[in-house]
């Protein structure tokens, strides 16, 4: 069944990239969002010789990444990597990417190190927590860790190398340590998974990309209490532009009335109505992770209906294409 899951999973990230093509956008002065598949890397250029990259996508993004960079920047390498956060779809990449830049350090909070240097894999999956198939499927989603050993630095605090002008903030919750980065001088957010502009539960919305502002992916969200002020702090920020790591860019008064209404909801809007960290959060520190509440169990026939719904999509899809 893992076998069949994870092949699934494979198969599904190319059929999405296909529906929506890879979108690229200016989404405010020197800030590109680029999506790959069903997650979002971002480029930012504060001057004309440097830029850095935030977050690096699934495992086959590596090409389209580099691409773009190449057309934005020339062959001038990153000044740094910065990561919202190490899951799987925002790291996918890195490694091979850093075969490309090998003098570009990354930078995480210090509560991510573990899982980007091999000592310890994230707090698993939630499946339970329903939504659609792309949570059904979860408990097939890769955990890590990975390891780059000493490229990965703890996150300065005050100036961000390369990112003069941005400051970043912590907003943990979906992991453990989760950050966001904001530049005031125009109110530009790029807000990693604290929250979202689809729901990425659900296959079909991902497939469409349909726009909808939500809260973090909830299969991942490991701590909702941490989740829901991570949420009222970007809101008290009144972003002007939005990139997620999930869905196309927000702008203006609709991203921030949906944000505060978000944050003031948030127990109605964001949180499942059972999971396995609903009521008791993961437990982590700077080694990873120390405790878990027990797991919940997943009815067979929510396995087979998460495989049967992406089945199902993909074959819609390619019969659409084929006409």
């Amino acid at each position: 069944m893992i076998q069949v899951l994870s092949h699934a999973w494979k198969v599904a990230q190319p059929a999405i990239t296909m529906a929506r093509g890879t979108p690229f956008h200016e989404v405010a002065d020197g800030v590109w969002s680029l999506r790959t598949a069903i997650v979002n890397v971002v480029f930012v250029s504060e001057s004309q010789d440097s830029w850095v990259l935030i977050d690096a996508g699934l495992g086959f993004s590596v090409e389209t990444i580099r691409d773009h960079a190449e057309e934005l920047f020339g062959d001038e390498p990153p000044t740094a990597i910065y990561l919202t956060h190490g899951h799987f779809d925002h790291i996918g990449a890195l490694e091979e990417l850093l075969e490309v830049w090998p003098d570009t350090p990354v930078y995480a909070h210090q509560l991510e190190l573990p899982y980007i240097t091999g000592k310890s894999s994230y707090p698993p999956p939630d499946p339970s927590v329903g939504g659609g198939a792309m949570a059904f499927l979860s408990f097939v989603y890769p955990k890590g860790p990975i390891d780059i050993g000493d490229r990965a630095l703890p996150l300065p605090e005050g100036r961000l190398p390369g990112l003069p002008g941005w400051r970043a903030v912590a907003t943990p919750g979906h992991s453990p340590g989760h950050v966001s980065f904001f530049r005031d001088e125009d109110r530009t957010l790029i807000a990693g998974d604290a929250f979202v502009t689809t729901k990425q539960e659900s296959f079909t919305a991902v497939l469409l990309q349909k726009e909808e502002l939500n809260g973090p992916p909830m299969y991942y969200t490991m701590n909702w209490e941490q989740a829901r002020q991570s949420v009222a702090t970007l809101a008290a920020l009144e972003p002007e532009n939005v990139i997620t790591g999930h869905g196309s860019p927000m702008y203006g008064a609709e991203v921030r009335s949906e944000l505060a209404r978000l944050a003031d909801e948030f127990e109605l809007l964001a949180v499942p109505a059972s999971g396995r960290y609903v009521d008791t959060p993961a437990l982590t520190d700077e080694y990873g992770v120390v405790e878990l509440p027990p797991k919940n169990k997943l009815p067979f026939a929510s396995i087979a209906l998460g495989v049967g719904l992406v089945a199902v999509g993909i074959a819609a899809f390619t019969y659409s294409r084929r006409r």
